[in-house]
């Protein structure tokens, strides 16, 4: 029999529904991505903006409940909204995680059904779910049944040749049925023979009006886009169309694209700071990571697009690039590389 480890940050089940009841509210949010959304990543993204609501990278069920699970669910008070996404295709398993991260304070758990890798096909996890909507809306059905934060779902608009507009919206409607409120609809299909992961984030043409029309035939749901979407103007004009938008790789790759999201979206500019203010307001949380042993790159890496564009930057990544993964780099590496761009 399965078991539950036992829960770190337990919250109580009221705590949890005063959370559920806030993140409804949010209008953009950072799009989980392997390899890039760790909790250091978060922690620089909450420095930035204090309304975005923020995702880990995909966490497989098989990762929590026979791995370091303490790891998987690790994340700094301060990302708070904060959101698990798990990867899997079990209803009693997913249950299980599902509640492992509500009892580890997660604000909310989000299912994928979009990565189209072919690890994660094999295992049933991921865009290859779409081809079964009972056991997708089963799954969201007994995730819900195991909290009381929301349970959301990230999806494509279909796969293969699963992808007419009746299909994708009776795959929504089968999920609805479940209670689950909450749609991030990345607007391109899945290719799941023939295209690598990285090409079906390019390859596949995007159709946001596809998404504007399931916001159109379900009203009642909020209906987030996500997908090829670079700056906040075009985030804005989305918004005329959907209740939220996910922005993935412009936000890793030019983080100081969310200085601007707490004035624009959330008329609150209140956390707006130069980058040379957010890079030093960050050291005092690389010392603390450099003090527990975690490498300097580990921690750093995910500023490399701070200064993009600006004076200096090329060099502050250089810098970083050529030096910070040196053993025992420490402070200094990432002292010397904020001078090259403050000089």
């Amino acid at each position: 029999m399965i078991q539950i480890p036992s829960p770190l940050n337990a919250v109580q089940s009221t705590a949890a529904a005063d959370k559920a009841k806030t993140l409804t509210n949010h209008r953009f949010s950072v799009a989980p991505m392997m390899d890039w959304t760790d909790k250091h990543c978060r922690y620089l993204h909450r420095l930035i903006s204090k309304h975005t609501v923020l995702y880990t990278e995909m966490v497989t069920t098989g990762a929590l409940i026979h791995g370091d699970a303490k790891r998987f669910l690790a994340y700094n008070p301060e990302e708070h909204p904060v959101v698990l996404q798990l990867g899997g295709g079990d209803p009693r398993e997913l249950a299980i995680c599902a509640k492992m991260a509500e009892d580890h304070g997660y604000d909310e758990v989000n299912l994928n059904v979009g990565c189209p890798s072919d690890r994660v096909q094999n295992h049933m996890i991921g865009a290859c779910l779409m081809a079964h909507p009972d056991r997708v809306a089963d799954c969201i059905d007994q995730m819900q049944q195991a909290v009381d934060i929301p349970v959301t779902i990230k999806h494509r608009l279909g796969i293969d040749e699963l992808d007419s507009q009746e299909y994708l919206l009776e795959f929504v409607r089968k999920v609805r049925d479940t209670g689950c409120k909450t749609f991030i609809i990345h607007a391109r299909k899945a290719i799941l023979q023939g295209l690598s992961p990285k090409e079906n984030r390019d390859i596949p043409p995007l159709q946001y009006e596809r998404v504007y029309d399931v916001k159109q035939a379900f009203p009642d749901l909020d209906i987030w886009i996500n997908g090829g979407i670079r700056t906040l103007d075009e985030t804005q004009q989305h918004l005329q169309h959907v209740d939220g938008v996910m922005v993935g790789r412009e936000a890793y790759q030019n983080p100081f694209l969310l200085s601007e999201v707490d004035a624009l979206l959330y008329s609150d500019p209140s956390s707006i700071k130069s980058r040379l203010e957010i890079a030093h307001a960050f050291e005092p949380y690389v010392a603390e990571q450099l003090a527990k042993g975690t490498p300097l790159y580990a921690v750093v890496k995910h500023m490399l697009g701070l200064f993009h564009g600006q004076r200096g930057g090329k060099q502050f990544r250089r810098h970083i690039s050529e030096n910070g993964h040196k053993q025992g780099a420490g402070l200094d590496v990432y002292r010397q590389a904020l001078e090259l761009v403050s000089s």
